[in-house]
């Protein structure tokens, strides 16, 4: 008998439909057991989370359930998640209404941004109209030039019907990104929207007043950032922001359970070898994990989007894709280069990228736009706030003194810093070649002379003329994570935690490479300024390298970095005898911005 083949699982990968979801037999993560604490944490609500991260599923979730529109086909829709066992009284009671600003364009001028947000809540309400036809006495009047009369002809009716108003807004904070993107002309579009009685703040100032008796009785708001909300705060200062709740941590995301489950049944379904799924897990927690937005949990998620990309491909040809960082969220490096751009941004970058460590500081929620726009950053941590924000950064708990932590989660977000260091240092066409080529050759053999030549003659003069008052050991960590960083092949680690102590950077061959001649990497690195050496850039440029290495300070310095190395290298063995390791061992000192002296060893 012909053995039957396993049936793929339903991957919902750009689907963020829950009815379809369900009614099709998508994949999906539950979260109803959350709704009610989200009916207890208040009736008008803010929920931040970056983007791709699963908020228009969990609002088309939330319309599901809340709509007395489809009572009937709550068993079907919510039978076997959660809250289908113990439902709230508030299950099937609301009209919901929706908006969702990312389909209004935000890149024309005020009138056509204005006309666009009254023409989408228009076409809501025309939608509203067909989908409650039976409740309504009578089909809403439509304003074709003023939505918010058309607003208040809903409430209007809304009250007579004697059934409560749910609102949902997703995307509330849209209109920022043409101001983050277009400083000039978004400057004035943006004021015109949410100052005084621009268009934006005229909305909310409106939900605010149909919330106080008008018959809108819940909110519930998304989006990335609180910009914008704050900069609207005397139109709609009511809005309870839960997104840094404990409680609300997992709303978006997925579990480490539910990633070893899932792991489990593609491999399964590839048919894989013993030991597949946990495989997958060690690579998809380099790439995908980190995320915690609440310094009250240790709860560590993954980014949503990208396991469901993962799966996808691993599903289809039962290997890992070759490029961990999904295309569609690889747009994230402008947010960081516009960091970069600021007033110091460059600076804080450079700092974050080379290191693993996490940055301390008072996490700030309730900034506006303005100091971005004129200039004007006040301090560090407005910057890493707003990476926070913007999805780049994760909270990684407090410090003695209650700040946030704060950190970059993995290895696709680090991918997109250093994407745009290297862009920066070798801005063209023939060095990015060039880089990509001496960097491939030195992962095979291990040989570090072609590859200290192309950072002495491409990359040191350039991060010498740059303002590096901070220069010190992350320096020569900074130019080789810029310079061989790469999740074709390799895991990398900056300060990989071995035992008690922390490896520089180690390039660990992927999983799904480890048959290939790729050699693990093993860097430990020193930095020696140029005042310690006592010698002139002119003078370390006429000396050979040989000569170099046997300067006292150099020669300690390679000393101490080659008996760490080992020292690492002997832990690594320890902690993981099941790999098998190709180490290369690479003692590297950094004199100045003007040449290096390094010893290579192999395992």
């Amino acid at each position: 008998m012909k053995q039957m083949q396993p049936i793929p699982i339903q991957l919902p990968y750009g689907l963020s439909d829950f009815n379809a979801l369900i009614r099709e037999g998508y994949y999906y993560a539950d979260r109803t057991d959350l709704i009610p604490a989200i009916e207890a944490a208040g009736r008008q609500l803010l929920f931040l989370r970056p983007r791709r991260f699963g908020k228009s599923c969990l609002l088309s979730m939330l319309e599901n359930y809340y709509d007395l529109g489809r009572a009937e086909q709550f068993e079907t829709l919510f039978g076997a998640l959660a809250i289908g066992q113990n439902p709230t009284p508030n299950r099937n009671r609301y009209l919901v209404l929706k908006w969702n600003f990312s389909m209004i364009d935000a890149s024309g001028d005020v009138e056509a941004i204005a006309h666009g947000v009254h023409r989408h809540i228009n076409s809501s309400i025309n939608f509203f109209n067909s989908r409650y036809a039976a409740q309504l006495p009578h089909e809403i009047v439509i304003n074709q030039d003023d939505a918010l009369g058309s607003l208040e002809n809903l409430l209007a009716v809304v009250k007579r019907v004697n059934y409560p108003l749910y609102l949902l807004i997703d995307e509330y904070d849209n209109f920022a990104n043409e101001v983050l993107t277009s400083r000039a002309q978004g400057k004035a579009r943006y004021d015109a929207l949410t100052m005084g009685e621009g268009i934006i703040k005229t909305v909310f100032k409106v939900v605010k007043a149909s919330a106080e008796g008008s018959g809108l009785e819940r909110v519930f708001i998304t989006g990335v950032s609180p910009l914008v909300m704050s900069d609207i705060t005397s139109g709609y200062n009511v809005v309870e922001n839960i997104s840094h709740l404990a409680e609300f941590n997992r709303l978006c995301g997925f579990e480490r359970d539910e990633v070893v489950a899932m792991n489990r049944r593609i491999a399964q379904l590839c048919q894989l070898p013993s030991g597949a799924a946990m495989e997958a897990m060690e690579v998809m927690r380099h790439y995908y994990n980190g995320y915690c937005f609440s310094e009250a949990s240790d709860t560590r998620l993954y980014n949503p989007t990208l396991c469901l990309y993962f799966w996808k491909q691993w599903q289809h040809s039962c290997a890992y894709p070759k490029q961990m960082l999904d295309d569609n969220l690889a747009m994230d490096k402008n947010r960081i280069a516009y960091i970069a751009s600021l007033p110091h941004g460059s600076q804080v970058i450079e700092q974050l990228t080379a290191s693993d460590r996490a940055v301390t500081m008072w996490l700030q929620t309730g900034f506006g736009i303005e100091k971005l726009l004129a200039r004007e950053v006040p301090d560090e941590g407005y910057l890493l706030s707003l990476l926070y924000w913007f999805g780049v950064l994760t909270v990684d708990g407090n410090d003695a003194l209650g700040k946030t932590a704060l950190k970059i989660p993995n290895q696709v977000i680090r991918q997109l810093y250093l994407e745009r260091l290297q862009q920066e240092l070798l801005p063209s066409y023939d060095l990015a070649n060039t880089r990509e080529a001496v960097a491939e050759a030195f992962y095979l053999s291990g040989e570090m002379a072609p590859l200290a030549a192309f950072i002495e003659q491409n990359m040191l003069q350039s991060l010498a003329n740059r303002d590096l008052r901070w220069a010190n050991e992350l320096s020569p960590k900074l130019i080789f994570m810029t310079l061989l960083h790469n999740t074709f092949f390799y895991n990398t680690q900056s300060e990989a935690a071995t035992g008690k102590q922390y490896i520089d950077i180690l390039f660990e061959v992927r999983p799904d490479r480890r048959q290939s001649p790729l050699l693990d990497h093993l860097f430990e690195l020193k930095f020696i300024p140029l005042k310690q050496l006592k010698l002139s850039d002119r003078e370390l440029q006429a000396m050979s390298r040989e000569a170099l290495a046997k300067l006292p300070l150099v020669k300690a310095a390679l000393a101490g970095a080659q008996a760490q190395g080992i020292a690492y290298e002997q832990q690594l063995q320890h902690d993981q005898p099941q790999k098998a390791w190709k180490l290369q061992r690479h003692a590297v000192v950094l004199l100045g911005f003007s040449r290096l002296v390094w010893l290579s060893e192999w395992d």
